[in-house]
């Protein structure tokens, strides 16, 4: 016990290996935090969603350009009439007549102030949407990382676990040797047994949440779950990613200019401001209206096809709307303006969210920095208590109650230690995803 807590597991560690390829047919899979990160940033689901809706937003952003262009129609038409008929002069007659024409169609209809807004509201919802794909792909590498740290910390617990399995093990074979001989008393001997079968049965659970760890990664990864993750690292030592001296107020300027969320409301706010324009500037443009027609016409009195020649004609026209849709509509203007208002305060709340995240993690990290302290110290105090009482044990002078108790304190100080570096190194992560890295 004169080395530290995680030489211990690597000497347990092919034991504990063993182990797991009895009790599950799943295959073992190696993986280390580099590749894990990486995956999260390639292959997670909810990153792939983000890109769609991106895809999404500049297609919209490209539909909202076309509407610049008129519309073309090619085609043939055909018409008949027969029966009376009011003439110019308004005299009413018989006739029978008919006409065709062939040619192109050339019709827009272009609401300016409106289409050009909404041109500028789509684009902005383009750039909201690629700040969004970003700040999926953090989140996913952030969750990413942490599920690696869980992974390790299950790792190292159950190593730990088996360990103190082994050691009570053992001291119940000795005692149960020492009653078979006459010199123990049986029930020293089964309160040690006692224990190591609780030893055991915290194997078989730090088992369990290993392989549950190893699941939840596999999802966040998008991997096979039937394959069992194991973490490349075979001790859990604390990381280093963040300066623990470093200002909270250069930390929170930090986050708030790089976090992508706040980018991603910055423009969906310019896209709501742009909407609402639409809605009360767009109406005062006025809408251009332009029609024309290339091609033939031909016909006459009865069933004539003849006299076909070219015709053209065009029309352009300049106005207005007013009512709903145009000037002087209260309702789209005050919907507009809400959802402008609510865009706002929702960029506010994710600011604050930002903030308080930032604190949270820089607090954290100094806070879990002084525990490794306090905690590396208790776990060298319980080695050397364990240490001597195992000599006390050796040399007869040892009482049972005394060795369990040691041992207890042993595997406490090394579990809480192992769950403290590996909150530690999630702390860490989660002080620079706060920040926008």
């Amino acid at each position: 016990m004169k080395d530290s807590v995680f030489s211990v597991q690597c000497s347990a560690f092919a034991a504990l290996l063993c182990f797991s390829l009895v009790a599950t047919a799943a295959t073992n899979q190696p993986i280390d935090l580099p590749t894990a990160l990486k995956l999260a940033g390639a292959q997670n689901l909810d990153v792939q969603l983000a890109r769609e809706r991106l895809r999404e937003a500049q297609a919209n952003h490209d539909a909202a350009l076309y509407n610049f262009f008129p519309w073309l129609s090619p085609g043939v038409a055909f018409k008949r009439h027969e029966g009376r008929l009011q003439d110019v002069g308004g005299t009413i007659l018989d006739t029978t007549k008919q006409n065709y024409t062939a040619g192109l169609n050339v019709e827009a209809r272009l609401e300016l102030g409106e289409t050009w807004f909404k041109a500028l509201a789509a684009k902005q919802l383009a750039l909201a949407a690629d700040h969004a794909v970003e700040a999926q792909r953090q989140e996913s590498v952030f969750l990413a990382a942490l599920g690696y740290f869980d992974l390790v910390k299950a790792r190292a617990t159950t190593a730990v676990a088996a360990d103190a399995a082994r050691i009570a093990g053992d001291y119940a074979d000795q005692l149960q040797r020492g009653v078979e001989l006459g010199l123990t008393f049986k029930g020293d001997a089964l309160r040690a047994r006692g224990q190591a079968e609780r030893n055991q049965l915290a194997v078989q659970q730090a088992t369990e949440q290993q392989r549950i760890a190893a699941a939840r990664l596999a999802q966040v990864l998008r991997l096979d779950p039937s394959v069992d993750l194991l973490p490349a690292d075979n001790e859990l030592l604390p990381v280093i990613l963040t300066s623990t001296n470093a200002a909270l107020d250069s930390l929170v300027a930090q986050a708030l200019s790089t976090r992508p969320e706040l980018k991603q409301g910055a423009a969906l706010t310019a896209a709501a401001k742009k909407t609402r324009a639409a809605a009360t500037v767009g109406p005062l443009i006025p809408s251009l209206g332009a029609q024309a027609f290339l091609g033939g016409l031909g016909g006459g009195r009865g069933s004539s096809t003849g006299s076909f020649g070219d015709t053209e004609s065009v029309a352009l026209t300049l106005g207005w709307r007013l009512g709903p849709g145009g000037i002087f509509d209260s309702a789209r203007e005050q919907s507009a303006t809400a959802r402008l208002a609510a865009t706002s305060l929702a960029a506010d709340k994710a600011k604050d969210e930002i903030i308080r995240q930032v604190v949270e993690a820089h607090t954290r990290v100094h806070s879990l920095t002084a525990q490794l302290a306090t905690l590396k110290r208790s776990l060298a105090t319980a080695e050397e208590a364990f240490r001597l009482t195992r000599e006390r044990k050796e040399r007869g002078f040892g009482v049972v109650l005394e060795n369990i108790f040691a041992e207890q304190e042993l595997t406490r100080a090394r579990s809480d230690y192992v769950a403290a570096v590996a909150e530690f190194n999630k702390a860490q992560h989660t002080l620079l995803r706060a920040t926008g890295h």
